[in-house]
């Protein structure tokens, strides 16, 4: 599968164990070494086995060097885990422990705390005591413990306990993917609709992206003056003639097409295609004297105004919105963007949030009627059956939207 062009690392889950510190004639800590790092190996597994990013490779996942049971230990895991590009933390533990030693206190990883459910060694105590401690300290994290008590020695993972570390990770990888990586409105807002209307304290503030603004015109921009890949657009071009068939054109006779403006019109919609994808990722074959043109915009979603100043004028952007969208095109199996029809950046936002919790590609679409199994029968003369029925009717979705293929 070809690999998005993002710039920026996947982002990687530090596990950390962290244990009781007495040492002493006792030596506590000796005797919780192997229970400690179990649970540390064994979140590893389930995590590396389980969740992927959206090219499809593994989540990669890294254990503190040693078991964390002072400060000390919390600043060398800190140090290794920001050499290693440590955007997630988990800290697991079978016992009481120190909490404000031993816890993550960098304010920019995306934290989560299990504490083993076991009666002989309080787990539950230092869960307790590090969450509060970390809600003191204004440093948010997610709490993850079982609903049944376990023997001292068990080293599987509880299937409740299994369901909760996924939905953290998954959803830890999904935020921590974002960051940094931008938002490009292509155009601004259309027809007056609101979510198109965008908010850079809800992309800057509440996602960690930045917002990234061009003009509808740099299409036609590009268009004109050749800038962008000859080679990617004639393959582009061929394989839309061979896979994108033609079907009944419903348009009166005075409002339709005729052959050379339909064959006008594919060129210019699979143009717009490509140098779509040259402003959300750049490309490094755009012609000579085009170095700024190349880099793009480091987009991992995004939205196309179109309507209606370009839709009453140029082709519109449903060819470029369905294929963005696809998780192939005339390369073969990519990665599926995120172009959201409109420039909708709330409803594009929602499906960049589907695509990195799920790794597949998207579909947007408005509703354009209800329609209820009376009203079927009022129209048609036909009883609805099956789940249409049971469903009490059914949503037609044919009115706008950006759907992959």
């Amino acid at each position: 599968m070809a690999k998005s062009r993002l710039i920026g690392d996947y982002p990687v889950i530090g596990i950390r164990p962290t244990i009781d510190g007495r040492r002493g004639v006792l030596n506590v800590r000796g005797s919780l070494e192997e229970q400690t790092m179990g649970m540390a190996q064994a979140a590893k597994k389930l995590f590396e086995e389980n969740l992927c990013y959206t090219n499809g490779e593994p989540v990669k996942v890294i254990i503190a060097n040693t078991t964390i049971g002072r400060v000390a230990e919390a600043a060398a895991c800190a140090d290794q885990f920001k050499k290693a590009g440590v955007d997630i933390t988990l800290t697991v533990t079978p016992c009481w422990c120190y909490g404000s030693e031993t816890m993550d206190m960098d304010p920019m990883t995306i934290k989560g705390v299990w504490g083993f459910n076991g009666t002989e060694r309080p787990g539950a105590v230092y869960l307790a005591s590090v969450l509060a401690s970390h809600a003191q300290k204004g440093l948010p994290a997610f709490g993850i413990y079982g609903h049944d008590v376990q023997e001292a020695d068990a080293t599987e993972i509880p299937e409740d306990v299994k369901v909760k570390l996924l939905r953290f990770g998954r959803a830890a990888v999904a935020a921590a993917t974002m960051r940094g990586k931008s938002y490009l409105q292509i155009g601004s807002i259309t027809m007056g609709i609101g979510g198109s209307i965008i908010n850079p304290e809800f992309f800057e503030e509440y996602l960690g992206m930045r917002i990234e603004s061009v003009d509808e015109v740099e299409i036609i921009r590009r268009m004109t003056e050749g800038i962008y890949d000859r080679k990617e657009y004639e393959k582009a071009l061929a394989w839309t003639k061979e896979h994108c068939k033609e079907g009944f054109d419903k348009n009166p006779d005075f409002a339709r097409k005729t052959d050379e403006q339909k064959k006008e019109a594919w060129e210019f919609v699979v143009k717009m295609m490509c140098i779509m994808k040259d402003l959300y990722n750049g490309n490094p074959n755009l012609p000579k004297g085009c170095e700024e043109e190349a880099v793009g915009h480091n987009a991992i979603a995004g939205g196309f105004q179109g309507q209606r100043q370009w839709t009453d004028f140029y082709p519109n952007g449903d060819f470029a919105e369905a294929l963005m969208n696809s998780s192939f095109d005339w390369e073969g199996a990519r990665e599926s963007y995120i172009l959201a029809t409109e420039n909708d950046t709330l409803n594009g936002v929602a499906m960049l949030f589907n695509k990195l919790l799920t790794n597949r590609a998207q579909i947007f679409a408005d509703v354009r009627t209800y329609w209820s199994p009376e009203a079927v029968k009022k129209a048609t003369g036909y009883e609805l059956e099956g789940k249409a029925k049971e469903g009490k009717g059914f949503l037609h979705l044919i009115n706008s939207g950006a759907a992959c293929l």
